[in-house]
């Protein structure tokens, strides 16, 4: 009679360990196959423009950026009249500049900015397809287009929605004299989001691409303001904080109330263009004309 129960509990402890092995490899090819896809799960491009600033009867200048690895970039300059100050805007991971006209439309009735949007390559009109270091050539080639159109540095506010955190980010520590820098929704880095969406696969430690914005943003010399949903969906909202606690001062954050990650002004509303004209206001004024 013993015999027989060890005998069915050491097949049950084989059937279990079978069963763990069966897991574990199929953790194991998720894993390896997330990361041989890496890129595909980090941006999400869109090459058909939905919309165009003529449809919203927006003025605009059409730009022919151009990197300095020699990629040809898609995005337009939306100008208004009176204007002493320019965004310069890094977008998220999906769509592409098209999908960014609406907040282009706000920021120029609520802050009273020009706005340029460009596309990362890969997305849009731009050529190529997207990389960390790529993306930071974008932005560098779209500041020289300010630059070349003789805007003074201290014109421009840099900033980054998302992923596009991340891009502003580099652009800031990049170039010089810049008025100030405003992230959104921004993450500690891309093995953090890993992390934080896939607690079951230690894949993180793995991820090529870095963003990583909480090892760099200590180094920033520029006025900041840190806008986050207090219920983002996406990026965790204890990731913005972190990202806004190793910053220097002078520093800004502002949870907005009830946002998650894709409607931070709508939801934000009023509250949220006011806390931006307070930032460009205090910590951003409009420099005298050149």
């Amino acid at each position: 009679m013993i015999s027989t129960v060890k005998a069915r509990t050491a097949g049950s402890a084989r059937t279990a360990g079978k069963a763990l092995l069966r897991i574990l490899a199929l953790l194991a090819a998720i894993a390896a196959l997330m990361l041989l896809f890496e890129r595909r799960l980090i941006y999400f491009p869109q090459r058909a423009l939905d919309l165009t600033p003529r449809a919203l009867a927006l003025a605009s200048e059409e730009l022919a950026l151009r990197t300095e690895d020699g990629v040809a970039l898609h995005g337009w300059f939306l100008p208004v009249k009176g204007s002493r100050l320019t965004l310069l805007v890094c977008h998220g991971n999906g769509g592409n500049v098209s999908h960014r006209l609406d907040r282009a439309l706000s920021a120029q009735a609520q802050l009273g900015t020009d706005v340029l949007l460009f596309d990362y390559r890969g997305y849009g009109r731009s050529q190529g397809s997207p990389d960390e270091e790529g993306t930071y050539r974008d932005a560098r080639a779209a500041w020289r287009w300010l630059l070349a159109k003789g805007l003074p540095p201290g014109r421009i506010v840099i900033f980054g929605e998302s992923l596009g955190s991340a891009v502003a980010l580099q652009l800031a520590l990049d170039s010089e004299g810049a008025r100030a820098l405003v992230l959104e929704s921004p993450f500690a880095s891309i093995p953090e989001m890993a992390r934080a969406l896939y607690p079951l696969l230690p894949v993180w430690p793995l991820v090529r691409t870095r963003y990583d914005n909480l090892a760099k943003v200590g180094r920033l010399h520029l006025p900041l303001l840190v806008l986050h949903g207090d219920r983002d969906d996406i990026v965790p909202f204890a990731q913005g904080r972190r990202v806004f606690e190793a910053a220097p001062q002078p520093k800004r954050f502002y949870a907005i109330p009830g946002a998650s990650h894709n409607d931070t002004y709508l939801v934000g509303g009023e509250a949220y263009w006011r806390v931006l004209r307070e930032f460009l206001r205090d910590t951003a004024p409009e420099p005298s004309a050149p």
